[in-house]
């Protein structure tokens, strides 16, 4: 094997392993990385604000006669009714409705993100990517968007820049992200961090699929988008 092959070889496996350990990763260098830019890390939040926080999330879950922290977080997004719906996965049993959240506000109209800068929040299942706790709107959770399904079906509809820096934040303004206000941002966040956002995930839907049929909306005449509505009708099955 010569020089010039091993490298490539390096930096192959460098790459992958990158994606194989993102998460863990991201946990290693963010603090790092925060304190040498003179920020504020997650774990200086989490001092600032957890214990007040922790403690609203610990009353709402008792409520609910279920233990904190869960297993695994759901919210559930529901843009015509400016609601974030928290469920709470338990040691065992179905998840559980622990608290429904106002949304303070959301851009765009009901449909999914098709582009950027058409402020539309994105409909879909979507990982938490990473907790920002210097964010201009307070603190808040990076979305996957795009995932897989959003670059798959632009790529068959022929469509590119889909824009990104998609956030549930603080605040009460917003451009295609779900503003939450300060003091319950600080309950999301603080729940992320002692849960673990490989733990949680949004479901964000147009109309509450549970209770109403796929054919009150009509967004688009394009075939993937009933696809995208069954899946999300599905997704919602299990939280009642």
């Amino acid at each position: 094997m010569n020089k010039r092959t091993f490298a490539l070889l390096a930096i192959l496996t460098c790459l992958v392993l990158s994606l194989l350990f993102k998460q863990q990763i991201y946990h290693v260098t963010e603090p790092l990385i925060q304190k040498l830019k003179g920020q504020k890390t997650t774990a200086d939040r989490i001092v600032e604000f957890g214990d007040s926080a922790r403690t609203r999330l610990i009353t709402k879950f008792r409520e609910k006669d279920t233990a904190y922290p869960p297993t695994k977080v759901v919210l559930i997004a529901v843009k015509d009714e400016s609601i974030l719906e928290l469920f709470a996965h338990p040691l065992s049993g179905p998840p559980v409705s622990i608290h429904r959240y106002s949304v303070l506000k959301q851009s765009g109209n009901l449909g999914p993100k098709l582009k950027e800068g058409d402020y539309q929040v994105p409909e879909g299942v979507y990982d938490i990517e990473s907790l920002n706790p210097n964010s201009n709107f307070h603190v808040s959770l990076r979305l996957n968007y795009p995932n897989e399904y959003d670059l798959q079906r632009a790529k068959e509809d022929g469509r590119s820049e889909l824009g990104g820096d998609i956030f549930i934040h603080g605040g009460a303004s917003s451009i295609g992200c779900l503003a939450m206000g300060d003091s319950v941002i600080e309950e999301i966040f603080t729940l992320a961090n002692d849960v673990g956002i490989e733990n949680m995930k949004v479901i964000s839907v147009p109309i509450d699929f549970r209770s109403r049929h796929i054919s009150e909306i009509t967004v688009s005449d394009a075939a993937w988008f009933q696809d995208l509505y069954e899946q999300l009708k599905t997704e919602l099955s299990e939280y009642k």
